[in-house]
């Protein structure tokens, strides 16, 4: 579940420590816009994934979602659409060819996550869904308000995304052909990286992206916060 976090961005001269209160009024605006962006972008999928769990498709796209290599061919197909996504995020075009990004990307994020929420409102137990809302929203939050009040730029963390989501999707790849099962400690290393993709992302929108790319920095954030928020699902299925 990984994204490319490349940016065509704009490296300006701004000092690696600058919070919020002391930007100027184009970035603030740029970072309303963005963060709107994001919670109608969870909204959206919400709704999406509301649906989805409540058609009569649910089981058998799930069915046949499950199988080892269906799963590889599932994510090699959600990574093909969320590099599509990405580009028409960021794409100068037009704001139409953005928001159909950015959309792509949410539809994209709600059929991959379907197979795990079916298992999770069945077998993982009452309340699992809102516990992992809930510490998803805590982490994510906490992360964004250090980064936005301390001015902390974690650009450095680009590498560390980079190779940790090579690293990862190996491993899934890997899981996947020798049939051996990703546990609690993957879970939970991977949660580690979506937490370092949102510090890296979220400094990317204080100091990088031009302020009229609101809707691709929306997009790597969103990916952030649905990579840490499926981890977290995982992770609570696997604590017992």
């Amino acid at each position: 579940m990984g994204l490319d976090t490349r940016n065509w961005m704009r490296r300006d001269a701004r000092p690696a420590r600058e919070g919020a209160g002391h930007m100027d009024a184009a970035r603030v605006g740029f970072l309303k816009r963005t963060y709107t962006h994001l919670a109608l972008a969870i909204v959206a999928f919400v709704g999406v994934e509301a649906a989805l769990q409540a058609s009569p498709f649910v089981e058998p796209m799930v069915r046949a979602m499950s199988g080892r290599f269906a799963w590889l061919v599932v994510i090699g197909l959600f990574m093909a659409v969320a590099w599509a996504a990405d580009r028409l995020a960021r794409s100068t075009a037009s704001r139409g060819a953005q928001y159909a990004g950015l959309g792509l990307y949410v539809m994209a994020q709600a059929f991959i996550f379907a197979p795990l929420l079916y298992m999770a409102t069945r077998y993982g137990g009452d309340g699992i869904l809102g516990t992992a809302a809930i510490v998803t929203l805590g982490v994510s939050g906490a992360l964004t308000a250090y980064v936005l009040i301390s001015g902390v730029n974690f650009s450095w963390l680009r590498g560390v995304v980079m190779v940790g989501g090579v690293a990862a999707l190996l491993t899934i790849v890997a899981a996947a052909i020798f049939g051996f099962t990703l546990g609690i400690f993957f879970a939970g290393l991977m949660i580690l990286l979506a937490a370092s993709m949102l510090l890296y992302q979220t400094s990317a929108a204080m100091y990088d992206w031009r302020t009229d790319q609101y809707v691709a920095a929306s997009l790597g954030l969103f990916a952030s916060v649905m990579l840490m928020f499926y981890y977290v699902v995982v992770f609570l299925m696997n604590r017992d």
